[in-house]
């Protein structure tokens, strides 16, 4: 495939990264911005290194440095990173002609096929994560369990206690939790304020 082609194969796919699946689903101007430059840069860069007299080897040691170092400034949700290696993935891939030449654009297509589908809101889409500052000191992640599970109404899959103080009577848990169904919420709200 001409590198025309295949340049053009990088900004439709990143296109419908950027555009047509993360900013809709997560809202955060910055990380179009990251995600574009990032993979353009990387297009370049990868460009330029295949042209030059430089081994492969110097070429990806220094993807894995900016890699690294981009990931390292600033905590990133584990989505962001996905997002955050396919526009690496997508500009490595349209920077290096493969043979055959219909290979980088159909492994493109697969790069966004697997982030399409794993962000997906209705693949687990009812399974959260979050971290939560309990109103009471809960030594223990049986007694956090619990309280968290009466705090959310869901079924808790994992309470991790990150910090307990006994001071201010607080605890920091990690919990992973299913939502409840809105119908059965909505169901068992009405029976509560009927009775």
């Amino acid at each position: 495939m001409s590198l025309p082609l295949l340049f053009a194969a990088d900004l439709v796919a990143i296109t419908v990264l950027v555009g047509g699946l993360y900013f809709p689903r997560h809202r955060r101007r910055e990380m179009v911005l990251a995600l574009l430059v990032i993979n353009i840069g990387v297009l370049a860069l990868t460009q330029a290194l295949s042209s030059a007299e430089v081994g492969a080897g110097l070429g990806l040691g220094l993807f894995g440095v900016l890699s690294i170092i981009r990931l390292r400034s600033n905590e990133m949700p584990q989505h962001d990173v996905a997002y955050y290696f396919a526009a690496l993935a997508l500009g490595l891939l349209g920077g290096f002609p493969v043979d055959p030449g219909w290979l980088s654009p159909a492994l493109m297509a697969a790069v966004v096929a697997a982030v399409f589908i794993g962000d997906h809101r209705r693949l687990l889409g009812s399974y959260r994560q979050q971290l939560m500052t309990l109103d009471r000191a809960h030594p223990t992640e049986a007694g956090a369990r619990a309280h968290v599970e009466a705090l959310l109404g869901g079924t808790v899959h994992r309470v991790v206690v990150r910090k307990v103080d006994l001071v201010n009577d607080t605890t920091l848990v990690d919990d992973a939790f299913q939502e409840a169904d809105q119908d059965q919420a909505y169901h068992r709200a009405e029976f509560e304020v009927s009775a």
